[in-house]
């Protein structure tokens, strides 16, 4: 699918024409370079383009190999990724049709209930026919693609639990009436709010990879100009994303390049060890933090096309993957970035 194509889908805003709002940017960008980092949380004001901007990446994800008629979008080579169904059918030697296919993105609604999500047994089927009658949910649509929550912090806690489960562990199990079906659900989660609303619990904050946060342009220029982009878009939106059509290449070129360079990057000892002493001294729970901040400091490297990471490539994300995992302290004066930051500097000597 070309970017000029326009006839099958709805048209989306350019990612490139995006103005501002660099670090929600990069935030998407190295989750989709490396979708283990997991996810991001997107947390700003009402009308800042959280939206726009997470609908954007879907001109910018790859084509990926699909089996055919398959609801769950299995790899026809990768077993992680496969269907039992599919799964059984390689085992027996079966030839199966392919297909190649855009990475997904699926909006899920707020009002969405658990069946919507995780899909549904058909019980009296099952027990009837003595067959596992699985109508697939929204996990399964989006499996090997990205799923989008507008208003996270206002979806259920309980939805939101399986949400993560099935973003970290890669698969979704649905049990009725002592019958279990599992499928794969590997996909990046993106979620984005007002914090105005409410915020996530701490301990769902905690499993998302990275937490980006936005405010309104208050440049006046920079408005002016924003306004104006949108207006030409929704004037004339084929014209419009013509003109940024170089720029979405390129920028789809470096994040598929990016992606074949993940695996030779190197994180050197002296590296890894500091990012750790910065977890350690922001008092973060666990290792998520670490293991974060060296997956988006590799990405950021190969997005990048360098070799090793930098200590620029880490003070660019550190923020961003550590500022949503420090305890809150209602005293604490100082914001939760700006702290993370402190000690980043401290800890790799950035003032000298």
């Amino acid at each position: 699918m070309t970017v000029n194509d326009t006839t099958t889908q709805r048209p989306v805003f350019p990612f490139t024409a995006i103005v501002g709002q660099e670090e929600m940017k990069l935030a998407l960008l190295l989750n989709v370079i490396d979708p283990k980092i997991g996810g991001v949380m997107i947390m700003g004001d009402r009308g800042t383009g959280k939206s726009t901007t997470v609908r954007a990446l879907i001109d910018l994800l790859p084509e990926i190999q699909v089996v055919k008629n398959d609801p769950f979008n299995s790899d026809p080579k990768n077993p992680e990724l496969m269907s039992d169904e599919v799964r059984s059918q390689v085992l027996e030697g079966k030839e199966l049709p392919t297909d190649t296919v855009k990475v997904s993105m699926v909006d899920l609604p707020l009002g969405a209930t658990e069946d919507r999500v995780c899909g549904t047994i058909d019980i009296e089927k099952a027990l009837t026919d003595g067959v596992k009658a699985f109508e697939p949910g929204l996990l399964a649509k989006a499996n090997r693609g990205i799923l989008y929550v507008d208003e996270v912090n206002l979806l259920d806690d309980h939805l939101v639990d399986v949400l993560l489960d099935s973003a970290a562990s890669g698969w979704n199990t649905v049990e009725r009436e002592g019958i279990s079906i599992c499928h794969p659900a590997r996909f990046i989660l993106i979620g984005s709010g007002n914090p105005e609303e409410g915020e996530l619990r701490p301990q769902l904050l905690d499993r998302f990879g990275m937490h980006a946060q936005i405010g309104t342009v208050k440049e006046p220029d920079l408005r002016v100009k924003i306004v104006e982009e949108r207006a030409q878009f929704d004037t004339n939106p084929g014209e419009f994303r013509g003109l940024y059509e170089g720029s979405q290449s390129e920028l789809r070129k470096r994040v598929t390049d990016a992606q074949a360079l993940l695996k030779d990057i190197t994180l050197s000892e002296e590296y890894r060890t500091k990012i750790s002493q910065v977890c350690s001294e922001l008092d973060v729970d666990g290792l998520r933090g670490d293991i974060v901040t060296n997956r988006a400091a590799r990405a950021l490297a190969a997005f990048d096309g360098a070799t090793e990471v930098t200590t620029k490539h880490i003070a660019a994300i550190v923020t961003l993957c550590l500022r949503h995992r420090l305890r809150k302290d209602p005293l604490e004066s100082i914001d939760s970035g700006t702290k993370v930051q402190e000690v980043f500097d401290a800890v790799f000597n950035m003032g000298e």
